[in-house]
């Protein structure tokens, strides 16, 4: 237990260095900030109109409750509205990042090479290309978009469920998604080494309180509107931190166990 919280407590901390280090360094929080702010200033418009005619959309998809009295309609279509946004949220959040990482791909890449040189750099044996790199990081940010909005259709359909459907679809959205954000930030690191997705999943998972730490506050900060021109770059520094301890530790445990 103790272990645990002091794992997590290291994550929230390598996220903290992340942004010591872009703040410390202008030319890397411009980098990071430039893609960002293009995908917000996108998905913010979408999203806006999303709300704007979110009553509408929660009367479409509650045909159900037309014949029912109006407080219970009005319950049920608050919930199905408030389902429709936060489905929207789950996807857009993971699709921010994919689109971010796309865009700002070669930004992206020079705050983590910055980061890991600190750390000693990237073994020249397990050093990938940069197109190979990037053309798999693109397909697996498409695919953890696709989880993103399949685990999101069993979370549209508990916020369905009033009152208590709401709060407990957005509980486990954070949940999830904070996950599958951790995955998206750790992977320009992962990716220098030629390492998968499913690589990436395990390494991160023998420690999972220490990406939780990392990933958890990262997510809840991304929700903040326009806050992710400065988040980005430090969550990319900081989550290039929590892969490089992990593979570390990972090589350790291998060597150890060889």
């Amino acid at each position: 237990m103790i272990n645990g919280v002091r794992n997590f407590l290291s994550g929230v901390g390598m996220l903290g260095r992340g942004f010591g280090l872009v703040t410390r360094t202008p030319r890397l929080l411009l980098l990071g900030a430039l893609p960002a702010l293009l995908t917000s200033v996108l998905l913010l418009g979408a999203i806006a109109a999303l709300v704007y005619y979110s009553g509408d959309l929660a009367a479409l998809v509650t045909p159900f409750a037309d014949d029912w009295a109006a407080p219970l309609r009005a319950l049920v279509r608050v919930a199905a509205g408030v389902a429709v946004v936060a489905l929207a949220l789950t996807v857009s959040m993971l699709s921010f990042t994919g689109i971010a990482l796309a865009i700002g791909g070669p930004f992206y890449e020079a705050i983590a090479e910055r980061v890991e040189d600190d750390l000693g750099g990237v073994p020249e044996s397990e050093e990938a290309s940069w197109w190979r790199s990037f053309s798999v990081g693109l397909g697996e940010t498409a695919l953890l978009v696709l989880i993103a909005v399949l685990v999101a259709i069993p979370l549209f359909l508990i916020g369905l469920i009033p009152v208590v459907g709401s709060v407990l679809a957005l509980v486990l959205g954070v949940l999830v998604n904070g996950w599958l954000l951790g995955l998206e930030m750790t992977a320009v690191p992962f990716g220098r080494r030629g390492r998968t997705l499913g690589e990436r999943h395990r390494c991160l998972r023998r420690n999972r309180m220490r990406a939780w730490g990392f990933a958890l506050p990262t997510y809840l900060l991304l929700l903040v509107p326009f806050a992710a021109l400065l988040v980005m770059p430090a969550a990319l520094a900081g989550g290039t931190l929590v892969a490089h301890r992990a593979l570390t530790e990972d090589e350790g445990a291998t060597t150890t166990g060889g």
